[in-house]
């Protein structure tokens, strides 16, 4: 009965991995602090694991990609008015106080061309910020006893406010052009209390450009294997501009088409029909002439199209081809908060691990239901609040460095645990078989315990060891985590076995002696194992361990030979044998690297792991 307890404590005591959770929760929080250096910080430590993970990265294009830094080019004013009414309606529909980005540059021009003086003649009694539903603002302005309503905001929406006297093809043809240049382009209108309708005053084009270091960032997220799409609320044609400046690719397509809500197949249709009217109405014509007389009225639809939202009724989109879509999408425009939703939820089904940046309480929903809500510089609290990720700078490269710090922490999460697995089962099977088998005890319960506090603690130091940036996504590989730390744990197994073998048959030492021998062997052997399993490559090589794991680990080797030299808790064993085991030791270590390459190399060629 005592020998069952005896054999259970040692059992027990060997099988727990009591330094796991610490271990990987200081590896963690060690990632997490050195990504608030880079200006990213993490609400959860379990997020740096899916952000290591991240394969496509949907990102704004204000702020993010492009300098948030709004210029007015020359303002278009229509109907017989003036820059200086287009400019002075622009600023009373705009409030400085708010210090939006897009308005911003309105108040600076007013300013510059000396119209503030005028504007102070106006009171704005009441004002209705942007909003990503309506697409526009509005102000009730009051100048002495008369009071006129006041808007800017997405043309096309404008426009549907004004009355039919105005020319709406020459004014979206002159949106289109800006567009083709990467210019957003406001509406401008005013509205008298006696009229039934707005009256068009103009169009505003404003330049946002790219950040410097946004095409840099871009290609060397692309290199980690970022699939990264631009997501904009802009029209299609400013987001292919700025997309293909950014290297992004010009594969843009319009959210509604993610909707169910897509003009494709009737734009199509449209074609067929008016090719078809054509030939009817004039045989004689030439298949030239047929196709760019289709071509002008498919352009037509397609701007018509874009002032209208279709019935979901009208086209159904089995799922697997909207999936299909995103994914061949290197961007979207016309993008509403709910769309950005829809984009996640998509690619997750598709097996994605998603991140996806916002700044307003609309995204909310999207940043929590990514994988890496990523909160940009600047974002509200109800945004804060729902990412994984919160950016106290600016741009993309915050995002991709912190992405690249994920992968290095992942990294030495994988590493301790491939370590603590093969330990746990060399440990395990050596000693029951050596129990259970042979009727011998191979380590005392004392030994178990020095053992577990000088292999475990100082492990820790694992959190701040060197290791590369993996040029892919890293997400957890449980064939390739059991079938490495499987391998070493029964080539453990061998080994001990191996230096049980030479104590007792090959030096005929005493029962007390072969457990002092086998206790330095797992102690030598134990922290070995960490220098392996750290990286996939030959131990020796580049990037060496950190010095304080490296140290960390000499000197509790250190500590281990001294016990059983001069028998402290342990029969000693004499600097002489202790040699012997730390060179048993060692070549085992060098034989356990060359087939853990070996297994690398299996693995791959099986396609188990990329």
């Amino acid at each position: 009965m005592l020998g069952i307890l005896r054999f259970t404590l040692i059992l027990t005591v060997a099988a727990i991995p009591v330094a796991l959770p610490a271990v990987l929760s200081v590896t963690m929080a060690v990632g997490a602090m050195s990504l608030a250096k880079k200006q990213a910080i993490v609400s959860r430590l379990v997020s740096i694991e899916e952000l290591a993970g991240v394969d496509v990265l949907c990102s704004d294009k204000t702020g993010t990609l492009t300098q948030n830094r709004m210029t007015v080019s020359d303002p278009v004013p229509f109907g017989g008015h003036t820059v200086q009414e287009l400019m002075l309606y622009a600023a009373l529909a705009s409030k400085e106080e708010n210090k939006d980005p897009i308005e911003t540059p309105i108040f600076e021009y007013i300013q510059k061309t000396g119209q503030t003086k005028e504007l102070t003649r106006y009171q704005q009694t009441k004002f209705t910020p942007f909003d990503p539903v309506s697409k526009r603002t509005e102000a009730i302005v009051k100048s002495g006893d008369k009071t006129f309503l006041v808007t800017k905001g997405a043309s096309q929406v404008i426009l549907g406010l004004c009355g039919e006297q105005i020319n709406q093809e020459e004014i979206l043809g002159k949106v289109e052009d800006f567009a083709e240049k990467g210019f957003r382009t406001l509406g401008i209108a005013v509205k008298q209390p006696e009229a039934e309708s707005f009256d068009f005053i103009g169009l505003l084009p404003l330049f946002d450009p790219p950040r410097e270091d946004s095409k840099s960032t871009i290609k060397e997220a692309m290199a980690l294997g970022l699939d990264v799409k631009m997501v904009t609320g802009d029209n299609i044609a400013i987001a292919k501009q700025i997309a293909n400046v950014l290297g992004i690719g010009d594969n843009i397509f319009d959210a509604r088409d993610l909707r169910g809500a897509s003009n494709k197949e009737l734009i199509i249709l449209g074609k067929i029909i008016s090719t078809a009217v054509f030939k009817k109405l004039s045989p004689d014509v030439s298949e030239r002439d047929t196709e760019e007389f289709a071509k002008g009225v498919v352009k037509d639809i397609e701007k018509e199209f874009e002032n209208i939202e279709l019935p979901k009724g009208y086209v159904k989109r089995h799922e697997s081809e909207i999936i299909s879509v995103i994914e061949e999408a290197d961007g979207f425009a016309q993008v509403f908060p709910e769309d950005k939703y829809l984009i996640v939820d998509r690619l997750q089904k598709a097996g994605h691990i998603v991140g996806m940046t916002g700044d307003g309480v609309n995204d909310s929903p999207a940043l929590k239901k990514a994988d890496a809500g990523i909160a940009v510089s600047g974002a509200t609290d109800a945004a804060r609040a729902a990412a994984d990720l919160v950016l106290m700078a600016p741009g993309l490269s915050v995002i991709v460095d912190a992405i690249k710090g994920a992968r290095v922490t992942f990294e030495r999460m994988k590493s301790y645990s491939l370590y603590r697995i093969a330990e746990t089962i060399r440990v395990i099977l050596f000693m029951t078989a050596s129990i259970v088998i042979f009727n011998f005890y191979p380590v005392t319960a004392i030994m178990i315990i020095i053992l577990a506090l000088l292999n475990d603690l100082p492990i820790l130091a694992i959190a701040y060891d060197n290791t590369k940036v993996d040029a892919e996504p890293v997400r957890w590989n449980m064939a390739e985590v059991m079938s490495i730390s499987t391998m070493l744990g029964i080539l453990g197994v061998i080994a001990s076995f191996g230096i049980f073998y030479i104590a007792e048959e090959y030096m005929h030492l005493s029962a007390p002696v072969v457990q002092s021998f086998i206790f330095l062997k797992l102690a030598v052997a134990g922290h070995l194992t960490i220098f392996i399993t750290r990286t996939e490559d030959r131990f020796w090589r580049k990037p060496h361990p950190a010095p304080i794991l490296l140290w960390a680990a000499i000197l509790t080797k250190i500590l281990a030979t001294l016990f059983v030299v001069y028998g402290w808790f342990v029969a000693p064993i004499g600097w002489q044998n202790a040699l012997i085991v730390w060179v048993y030791a060692l070549a085992w270590a060098v034989v356990n690297d060359f087939v853990k390459v070996w297994a690398y190399k299996l693995l791959r060629k099986d396609k188990i792991i990329a």
